[in-house]
């Protein structure tokens, strides 16, 4: 059975032409989804729906199935989402006179990639004589066709988009019980009437080959919508077709992110888990549940100079933590019996340690409490790398211009030049830590100044010292 797992990177994330500037961030826990009445002569029969995604938890992990779009239930819900065991799923239900009919599909891939944006479209049109061109899927631009399971409406079949007693259209979880979803949804255009297809929505970059989205120019029908989620204050505002806006429960304007299918940024990476850490808030809370717990980011980088922040919140129930870097999945415990594994970190009380056991001496100027803001610069040229709290580089240091720092290079057990390294988070010594990211694309930790690196991406609480860059696609691209 077919994984479509990208890889570390975000490796579908292509560059240049049309640019998405934000998406939104859905988290099960909080109950998070944007609703609005289906308004009459919506068609039932003919409609199409796309949209991108990057899922933070996988469903096979989570137990549960996740919708990203429902179009409205009655009697049966005609929805689609990631199943309980990854799979892409479909349900076309409700039917000519509220009947209850239900016809699904899953696909025989799974979707494990918590790096990578995807993007799917669904055509449906009932009044085809022919059954499979009454439903057609695109995942990634390449039309699914290897099904687990697949029911094509029958003819004329009325889809549960218009019925009695108000149906609704969301954009993620189906309610506060059921099938919510956990990660970031961008470019949700749902058309009605009309059977568009992939290319209308996206094309394969010419250089790269990869997936790209491309602005929909077509027609949206009688009461078609566009989400865009560019209008912090109005995340639910419809920017085309019918004007009817969405609303919103348990989502404010905190909720609005830039790590987008155009340029994807650094989160943690629920694949690669080491101990029971678990991953919340778009993948940027991490749950160390026992000692030497540890996560990793989905961005990995061999060059190129980097920047990002950390933070114990108040609310942790220890301020045990240790913030870093480290070659993926050798570093401390994540190499089993083995001391040397290759990652450095500050620990809460100011040392640096390195080779899992390693320490330098303890520098107070390095120390941090619940609260504080840790940050976090590397430069892979000199191969070092150095600490601020909150907003103050530690004593004798300063990144801009290479002064002090931690060598890594020399410390480091085996190490070699070039390396890939990821960041990273770690406890130590007892359990209950959370730590709280921002790569720059979507934090919890509060932000009173934004600040941006120089290329104008991220959005941090602290300048990033000169030359130094969030870690994203696009500067990936020109730095990594």
């Amino acid at each position: 059975m077919a994984d479509i797992n990208l890889g570390v990177g975000g490796a579908n994330s292509a560059t240049g032409g049309y640019d998405i500037d934000n998406s939104l961030k859905f988290e099960d826990d909080n109950d998070e989804w944007l609703y609005r009445t289906n308004a009459s002569g919506t068609n039932t029969k003919t409609w199409t729906v796309s949209w991108w995604f990057k899922q933070t938890e996988l469903r096979s992990v989570n137990g549960a199935a996740a919708e990203h779009w429902q179009g409205g239930g009655y009697g049966e819900a005609t929805r689609a989402g990631i199943f309980a065991d990854d799979r892409i799923w479909i349900d076309i239900g409700g039917g000519d006179g509220n009947t209850g009919t239900l016809f699904r599909s899953l696909s025989t891939a799974r979707l494990r990639d918590t790096a990578a944006w995807y993007h799917i479209v669904i055509a449906c049109d009932s009044t085809q004589s022919t059954e499979a061109d009454r439903l057609k899927v695109w995942l990634n631009g390449v039309e699914v066709t290897a099904w687990d399971q697949r029911q094509y409406p029958t003819l004329n079949y009325e889809s549960a988009l218009q019925g009695t007693g108000g149906v609704q259209m969301k954009w993620g979880s189906a309610d506060a019980t059921y099938h919510g979803y956990s990660g970031y949804l961008a470019e949700c255009n749902y058309v009605d009437g009309v059977t568009a297809t992939q290319n209308d929505f996206g094309e394969f970059d010419e250089d790269t080959g990869i997936w790209k989205p491309k602005a929909y120019t077509g027609s949206y029908g009688t009461n078609g919508s566009y989400l865009d989620f560019e209008i912090a204050n109005d995340l639910g505002a419809n920017a085309k077709g019918n004007d009817v806006n969405f609303s919103l429960n348990n989502i404010t304007s905190a909720d609005q992110a830039t790590d987008t299918p155009t340029n994807n940024f650094c989160t943690f990476n629920a694949i690669s888990v080491v101990g029971t850490s678990t991953y919340t808030e778009g993948g940027t809370v991490g749950q160390a549940n026992k000692q030497n717990d540890q996560g990793e980011g989905t961005i990995m980088f061999s060059s190129g100079n980097w920047y990002f922040e950390m933070q114990v919140p108040s609310s942790s129930a220890s301020s045990d933590a240790m913030f870093g870097f480290a070659i993926p999945n050798e570093w401390g415990p994540s190499n089993p019996g083995d001391d040397s594994g290759k990652g450095f970190s500050v620990h809460n009380v100011g040392r640096w340690y390195y080779n899992n056991n390693g320490h330098t001496s303890t520098d107070s100027s390095a120390a941090f409490a619940k609260g504080d803001i840790v940050s976090l610069a590397i430069n892979t040229s000199s191969e070092k790398a150095w600490v601020a709290i909150n907003g103050t580089w530690a004593t004798g240091t300063n990144p801009a211009t290479g002064t002090g720092g931690f060598s890594y290079g020399t410390l480091l057990t085996s190490w070699e030049s070039g390396s890939y390294l990821v960041p990273a988070f770690r406890t130590h010594y007892v359990s209950g830590s959370e730590s709280n990211a921002n790569f720059g694309g979507f934090t919890v930790i509060s932000i009173s100044t934004p600040e941006t690196d120089e290329n104008g991406y991220g959005t941090f609480e602290y300048a990033p010292p000169s030359g130094y860059y969030a870690l994203c696609t696009k500067n990936l691209e020109e730095y990594g």
